[in-house]
């Protein structure tokens, strides 16, 4: 019989997520919008700080197309994005008709680069298309370089949506992810570091700008006895059931940040030892990454490379999973303007995403360990 196969990332339940899906169902509300959702914006207002408003929402995506939108970004108009990241961070760009200029990363955190990011900036000015706005990705939790990423954006004059899809509790120099740009943005998919089964959220420091966020996400109902509408609205609104799971999770928030450092920790002493793999790791103090993601680079040689330590998973019923293959690499991203070497490339071909779940016992790390320990006595 073969071994129960370990996940990448799987969510775990607090227990408490019962009670507020059952209150949904005992007020009968179940629909978009009520009161766990006011509750659940609350409780992630309170994490990051009383300074910023939360909307609720349906999907991280939708977090993103409502900041362009709330940002003006209309067809024809340019956004730079980092190549290396979801395609959720890039197509919404497109919903708006606009075209996504992506730009490479740097090696150190796997980020935008600084430097190609102000090589694209003053190309697409100089072809009289200033870009409207920078969607920057704090990849696999990992803080980009904040400092110089919106020192670049402020002497532009352009706004920043903060991707922090992944980065939930990672932190830069003391201060929360999702908190520096114009806006930032959540994903609580079932594989975050909370979830709400589907959801995101958006965050920004305006009451105002927050309640023209829901109003869009809310179909753009006018205030009317009737159904009036005099702008394009979209069902973009969380549901109250699902914001009911967002509240259990919310009580086990720390004890996950906490259970993903052991589990990087665990990685990082399982490959001490061996040269040809580099952990994903904070560059310095000013970084700490929640780890959604453990992730590794494999510097190939003649009998070891990502691809056959992927298979090696395989063959031990483990799932891992390539980082993520960049924006300009992609069918459906290819012609668009691309700033960069093949840094993103590189870390492509060479990284691999590990089994990372907060539930991830101690017999599933034997058998990853097992898997690591025979093939590189091998190579």
């Amino acid at each position: 019989m073969a071994d129960k196969r370990v996940f990448l990332s799987l969510p775990r339940l607090s227990g408490e997520e019962q009670k507020y899906i059952q209150k949904a169902l005992t007020d009968n509300w179940i629909t978009s919008g009520g009161p766990n959702v006011n509750d659940f914006e609350n409780d992630l207002k309170a994490y990051h700080g009383n300074d910023v408003f939360v909307a609720a929402l349906n999907s991280g995506t939708s977090a993103i197309h409502l900041a362009l939108i709330l940002l003006k970004v209309k067809s024809g108009d340019e956004v730079i994005c980092q190549s290396m990241t979801f395609s959720a961070s890039a197509n919404p760009v497109l919903y708006q008709g606009g075209t996504p200029v992506f730009v490479d990363s740097e090696k150190e955190t796997w980020n935008i680069c600084p430097e190609r990011l102000e090589i694209a900036i003053k190309a697409r000015i100089a072809k009289g298309k200033k870009p409207k706005a920078i969607i920057a990705v704090h990849l696999y939790g990992m803080p980009y370089k904040v400092d110089e990423i919106h020192a670049i954006a402020d002497k532009y004059g352009i706004p920043v949506i903060e991707d922090s899809a992944e980065a939930l509790g990672s932190h830069y120099k003391g201060k929360k992810c999702g908190t520096f740009g114009t806006f930032g943005i959540f994903s609580f998919n079932g594989n975050k570091i909370i979830t709400t089964s589907s959801g995101g959220a958006l965050i920004t420091n305006s009451q105002q700008i927050k309640e023209k966020a829901i109003f869009y996400a809310t179909q753009s109902k006018d205030e009317a006895v009737h159904y009036q509408h005099s702008e394009i609205g979209y069902n973009y609104r969380m549901s109250n059931v699902c914001a009911g799971i967002g509240r259990g999770q919310m009580e086990i928030l720390n004890s996950n940040l906490e259970s993903k450092k052991q589990i990087h920790s665990f990685y990082v002493d399982l490959f001490k030892h061996i040269n040809e793999v580099a952990v994903f790791e904070n560059i310095n103090s000013d970084y700490d990454s929640n780890y959604w993601l453990s992730t590794i680079l494999i510097e190939p040689t003649q009998n070891i490379n990502r691809d056959i330590l992927l298979q090696a998973f395989e063959e031990a019923n483990i799932e891992s999973r390539p980082l993520w293959k960049p924006m300009h690499l992609q069918p459906l991203f290819c012609n668009y303007p691309y700033y960069g070497d093949k840094v993103s490339e590189d870390l492509f071909n060479k990284g691999l995403c590990l089994p990372s779940g907060t539930n991830l016992t101690d017999s599933e790390k034997a058998r990853i360990k097992t898997v690591i320990s025979k093939l590189f006595k091998n190579s």
